[in-house]
């Protein structure tokens, strides 16, 4: 009787566990459908009251469409038409919005849909790909497999005028692991605006007006420093031994006024563009960081720190435009703009850090322990996080040659833009000297 009692009790376990372990095996095999990478290429034109937007997208990523297959296995491509509208529709259009101004426009019509194999190479041009769309389809006795091939889709929005201001949002991230999407925006009588972004990066404004562009890129400037652990550490070792209001100042200006010269010349494409220099630079920032760190264990002066503050803030400018190599292509027209309020948004960063690194840091040194032996306790401890950062990217960049450029007239040319940057760099320094020494020798006064 017992016994029964036991086995009626682990009947509806059993059940459950069945359940759980069916559920999880559902899941498991759609994942595993899901490809890894995912490219989708988009070509957008205003023209009159018209938009017209052309899609490429591969069919594996396209799931829950239902294809009449031949008895070979391939696709019955004389039935395909109905199924491809379905997929555009579901898995294009849905997942696309185009804002006229801050308008949202309605779905549009699909036009026409093409499958397209693996060696079709109209995407190149948008006139190719429009004549290709517009063009017959493939003949029905060509083998053509769903899981190697890809879905063309021609889709036209009503609009006021081709001049507005165009603004678009895609979520094509669920369509694989990992998705890329190529834009190629034309407006009229303008140049082609080339856009790459990875997963959904949320409303792009295709030519953004210059406060637009500016408020995105001061979000982006204070993000990447409170995102930036190596430049935290170094503002860190900066604020250790100096924490009054104006000696900070005076430092934190000079990493400003350097890595803004060149961060803008970075993005001017004025430094070197040779796959070791990125390597280069985040050793470089390593050991910026281990320098300032031992600085702080053996004394540091203040007529000296902001010196080297500057020196190394060349070198930060230059990480920070790495940071913003794939986001420069939403500045529109307002390249230097989006600079100027990307080094805000640092500013506005570095100012939330030291407001609440420097109180803290007063707390530790008056209750906790002594600020000699607090400063050399923190500054080991950023030495030696330094230290295996510096030993890390220096391995990295010892896989790279270093190999000095030919000696063409492009070469000259950017050594020239080069020397130029470096003069600048000089001049600068030489102004805020003379400012030091005269408000010094009013002091002594």
């Amino acid at each position: 009787m017992e016994l029964k009692q036991f086995d009626d009790v682990r009947k509806p376990r059993r059940v459950w566990i069945f359940f759980v372990v069916f559920v999880l095996s559902a899941v498991s095999a759609y994942a595993h459908d899901i490809p890894t990478d995912v490219t989708i290429h988009m070509f957008l034109k205003p023209e009159g009251q018209r938009v017209q937007l052309l899609v490429r997208a591969p069919l594996a990523a396209m799931q829950d469409v239902q294809y009449t297959k031949l008895p070979n296995g391939y696709v019955d491509l004389s039935q395909i038409d109905f199924p491809l509208r379905n997929a555009a529709k579901l898995w294009i259009s849905n997942n696309f919005e185009l804002y006229e101004g801050d308008n949202l426009l309605p779905e549009p019509t699909i036009v026409s849909v093409r499958p397209a194999i693996l060696s079709d190479r109209s995407i190149a041009s948008y006139e190719d790909f429009m004549a290709h769309l517009q063009g017959p389809p493939l003949r029905d006795d060509t083998t053509f497999d769903w899981n190697q091939g890809f879905l063309d889709a021609h889709f036209e929005y009503t609009i006021q005028s081709d001049r507005s201001k165009f603004s678009i949002q895609s979520q094509f991230a669920r369509l694989g692991l990992r998705t890329l999407t190529v834009l190629r925006f034309m407006p009229p009588d303008n140049p082609v605006r080339a856009f790459e972004f990875r997963g959904d990066p949320g409303l792009v404004r295709l030519d953004p007006r210059w406060h637009q562009a500016a408020l995105q890129f001061v979000q982006l400037g204070f993000l990447h420093i409170l995102d930036g652990i190596d430049h935290l550490l170094f503002l860190f070792c900066l604020v250790i031994p100096f924490r009054k209001i104006r000696q900070l100042v005076l430092i934190v200006t000079s990493f400003t006024i350097a890595h803004s010269i060149t961060l803008i010349a970075s993005a001017y494409n004025i430094a070197p563009d040779a796959l070791w220099f990125p390597p280069l630079v985040e050793t470089l920032i390593a050991m910026s960081i281990l320098y300032m760190a031992l600085e702080n264990i053996v004394g540091s002066k203040m007529q000296l720190r902001w010196i080297i503050t500057f020196g190394f803030g060349l070198i930060h400018g230059f990480g920070f435009s790495f940071a913003l190599r794939e986001t420069l292509q939403f500045a529109g027209s307002y390249m230097l703009t989006s600079l100027l309020a990307f080094n805000i948004g640092v500013e506005l960063g570095q100012l939330l850090v030291l407001i609440l690194l420097v109180p803290v840091l007063d707390l530790l040194f008056r209750r906790v322990v002594q600020e000699r032996i607090g400063t050399i306790i923190l500054s080991a401890i950023v030495a030696h996080t330094a230290w295996h950062w510096m030993i890390e990217r220096g391995n990295a960049l010892r896989q790279f040659q270093f190999e000095w450029p030919a000696l063409t007239i492009a070469s000259a040319l950017a050594a020239v833009r080069l020397s130029i940057v470096v003069v600048l760099a000089a001049g600068v320094m030489w102004v805020i000297s003379v400012v030091l020494r005269g408000k010094s020798r009013s002091y002594e006064l």
